[in-house]
């Protein structure tokens, strides 16, 4: 009985890890509420350019980037073009950043802020499914399904709202070189922030 267990163990160690989203691949279906109660999914949005946000209200990087209003402006200024934009909210009740749809309504309220709609995943089952370990950390989607950016919102990895004038928005970058038909010439970067706050 032994041996069996320890050749299943084996086994089971040999076993791949899956993989996080890859830029070039396809993206991963999900189906997620937003803070209003309403669903929604990848598949739904086929033929459309998605942006992945996730967010923590009490990050240090997170203020930055609303404090300032650069995540209220780049939301704004895609959506306006027919992007979907999804802030998305992986941490775990009792953690940093946890909010009940509520709560999150009247932050985006008070912040001005307007994606196309705040996912609520307390469970974490989103943010691992696409390997989001930062807040923020960005994923943008083309209107083929597939993943065309994976990163840093800039290239200025600091809470300092005074570093975002100068910096280079990787997420305007990618949307503009894509949409004008060429390759994104920064498809992959290191996300800075705080860690997402999962329940494991």
């Amino acid at each position: 009985m032994k041996t069996k267990l320890t050749f299943a163990l084996v086994l089971l160690l040999a076993l791949p890890v899956a993989a996080a989203v890859q830029v070039g691949q396809p993206a991963p279906n999900f189906t997620a509420t937003d803070s209003n109660g309403h669903p929604h999914s990848l598949a739904e949005n086929n033929g459309k350019y998605i942006v992945l946000e996730w967010t923590n209200q009490g990050c240090p990087f997170t203020k930055k980037h609303y404090e300032s209003g650069n995540m209220q402006k780049l939301q704004k200024l895609w959506t306006a073009k027919g992007v979907v934009w999804f802030t998305v909210i992986s941490s775990a009740p009792g953690q940093q950043g946890y909010v009940t749809a509520e709560q999150e309504n009247d932050y985006l309220r008070r912040m001005g802020a307007t994606p196309t709609a705040a996912l609520l995943d307390p469970s974490g089952d989103l943010g691992h499914l696409y390997g989001a370990k930062t807040t923020p950390h960005m994923f943008i989607i083309d209107p083929k399904g597939q993943v065309i950016y994976d990163g840093a919102v800039d290239d200025k990895a600091t809470s300092d709202q005074s570093d975002i004038a100068g910096a280079t928005n990787y997420v305007t970058a990618a949307l503009e070189e894509s949409m004008a038909g060429k390759p994104v010439a920064v498809a992959a970067s290191r996300p800075y922030g705080c860690s997402v706050k999962y329940s494991h």
